[in-house]
Formats: structure tokens, sequence, C-alpha cells
């Protein structure tokens, strides 16, 4: 299943990273000074990324 994880890193600042159902990190946020913050990112992503489409520059 996969998952979104809220955490706090070394910085003092919150970051989130969405993890595959084997448990690996497909990608991660910036940092977020309020925990908020990064919860609301995780909420757009989550309501305005299903449509995305894939930009290739290489």
């Amino acid at each position: 299943m996969y998952k979104f994880e809220v955490y706090k890193d070394k910085a003092g600042e919150f970051r989130f990273r969405f993890k595959a159902s084997n448990g690996e990190t497909m990608f991660s946020s910036e940092g977020y000074k309020a925990k908020t913050s990064a919860l609301s990112a995780i909420e757009s992503i989550k309501k305005n990324a299903p449509g995305a489409t894939v930009e290739d520059k290489g």
C-alpha cells in the first residue's frame, strides 16, 4: 500500500516522503517550517495530481 510519511528533519523542518508498497521511497518533499504546511502539500498532491502529465525533458 502506498503511503505518505511526515517527519521532522535534522534542521527542525517538516518533510514528507511518498513510499511504495514495498517500502521504497519514491519521492521526498522540500522542508516546511510548519507541520500543517507539509500536510497541506500532501492534500494538494492527492487532490490535484491524478491527471498529471509526464513532460520528458531528456
